[in-house]
């Protein structure tokens, strides 16, 4: 059976082709706000409460002292109106009216008893004022909108038995609020929100460089994750210059990683190499001498895994044939008389890989699918290839017809060194098979993931990036596919 896997899309059900794999961890959803909204939200929060806060206390102190001097002003004007009427003459009282209304604007009619009025709106400043005026000027003050369908501010009041309407421009005396106040506040609220954004993104725009360095880091491309150490606040500019000598450590440690496995390549076979001479021209026994010889083969495989494992996470991904990888490594194993494997993949398919790593990831597949799938009846390892094209991803599977994997190794066999039970008993490798795979299939931006099949057997998923000249509805999908079988 195939060994490893990033975890198990279903331990016990079908993997069909058209399924995508499952990810690395089975996670529940989560809901979450960035950064720079949770940042400004709490901005927007604490400027729109502050305008709350400012507005009440504007309220408090502004518009009761307001609506008191209104109503002292209006009153102070019947008051002298009415003294002065009461205390002039006839001809002079005309003359009186007509000075008020052309320097004062300011209209004094006779009240009829058919007139008609509308009393001023109940709203908290007029209101107010009313009151007011109501203990200045007595119990029979009126005060009104409009008086027979002219509108104004009209003030009712009494000289002895004679009643009298008073007219004055309501814009004098107009109230704070309203309109006015609705443009000012959204105004104002539109600005404090346009800053709270320009604040939050230079707060998080560090934070945002920082990210992206650290995914350069991850990815291996050291160069392209150098942060600003002139940065003008302290505290990011400690952190930025931390962050580069730490990805110059990190640098460093990888090169001296590939300079010691060099090495260690270099001074292993040599003396192997010497071993298998020696062997040859040394050991008698023509089956002692083959036994050795494997084993020395076995050592040369594994420092082969070992080194394949320790490669740089960088690749350089372009558009490649899936059809010719997969027949190359078919080719290479074609003569083995205990596996047959049926292809199914179009040579019009392609994806964005590294050719060499795609060729490694698949002999890999087709070669713990011949060791460890092998169906029980026959002894013969049947391993199924096929690949299909769906939106952006090409989704392709490389299944055996074996005993499968109990589902509680899955999650594990993916990690260096961990073996199955079935591998343990013929144990000619270092187990890092799957784990190569997997390391590799990441580094190509894929995701690798392999489940058990209703059927019997295993089934390896992986899943890589379709190129963008063929992203579309039904781009790189075989007109007619056609199985092969090469024996």
């Amino acid at each position: 059976m195939i060994r490893g896997v990033a975890t198990s899309i279903d331990a016990t059900g079908p993997a069909p082709l058209e399924t995508a794999p499952a990810p690395l961890e089975m996670r529940p959803p989560r809901v979450g706000l960035s950064l720079f909204w949770r940042t400004f939200f709490l901005l927007s929060l604490l400027l729109i409460g502050s305008i709350v806060a400012w507005l009440q206390t504007f309220r408090a102190l502004e518009f009761e002292p307001r609506a008191v001097q209104t109503a002292q002003q209006i009153a102070s004007l019947v008051n002298l109106s009415r003294a002065a009427l009461r205390y002039s003459d006839a001809i002079a009282r005309v003359s009186l009216i007509k000075t008020l209304a052309e320097q004062e604007g300011v209209r004094i009619l006779p009240s009829k008893p058919t007139d008609v009025y509308m009393v001023v709106d109940a709203t908290s400043l007029d209101e107010r004022i009313a009151d007011e005026l109501v203990s200045r000027l007595g119990p029979g003050t009126v005060l009104a909108s409009s008086v027979n369908n002219e509108k104004g501010f009209w003030v009712g009041f009494k000289i002895d038995a004679d009643a009298y309407w008073l007219l004055m421009d309501r814009n004098r005396f107009t109230k704070v609020g309203g309109r006015t106040w609705l443009i000012w506040l959204i105004t104002a609220a539109g600005l404090s929100l346009a800053g709270a954004a320009v604040i939050a993104r230079l707060i998080n725009r560090p934070l945002k460089q920082l990210s992206f360095a650290a995914s350069r880091v991850r990815d291996g491309d050291f160069d392209a994750s150098r942060l600003d150490e002139k940065a003008v606040t302290s505290e990011i500019r400690e952190v930025n210059i931390g962050f580069n000598r730490m990805a110059q450590q990190l640098a460093k440690i990888e090169q001296d990683r590939a300079v010691m496995l060099a090495g260690i390549s270099h001074d292993l076979r040599t003396p192997l190499a010497r071993l298998r001479l020696e062997t040859e021209m040394s050991v008698a026994d023509a089956d002692a001498r083959e036994h050795m010889a494997a084993d020395i083969d076995q050592l040369d495989a594994i420092i082969d895994k070992f080194l394949d494992y320790a490669r740089p996470d960088h690749a350089e991904l372009k558009p490649v044939c899936l059809r010719d990888v997969i027949d190359a490594c078919v080719y290479a194993v074609q003569d083995q008389s205990d596996m047959r494997i049926n292809v199914d993949v179009s040579k019009h398919l392609y994806v964005l890989a590294d050719e060499v790593e795609l060729a490694r990831v698949v002999s890999n597949l087709i070669e713990n699918a011949r060791r460890y799938g092998k169906t029980p009846e026959t002894g013969i390892a049947v391993v199924d290839v096929a690949a299909k094209a769906r939106n952006e991803w090409v989704l392709l599977k490389v299944r055996d017809h074996g005993m499968g994997v109990a589902p509680e190794a899955l999650p594990n066999l993916v990690k260096p060194f961990f073996r199955g039970d079935a591998a343990r008993t013929a144990a000619t490798g270092a187990g890092l098979g799957l784990a190569i795979v997997d390391k590799t299939v990441q580094r190509m931006g894929g995701i690798f993931a392999l489940a058990n099949t209703s059927s019997g057997g295993l089934a390896a998923h992986i899943k890589l990036q379709k190129p963008k000249a063929q992203v579309g509805p039904g781009a790189g999908e075989p007109a007619q596919p056609r199985p092969e079988t090469v024996h």
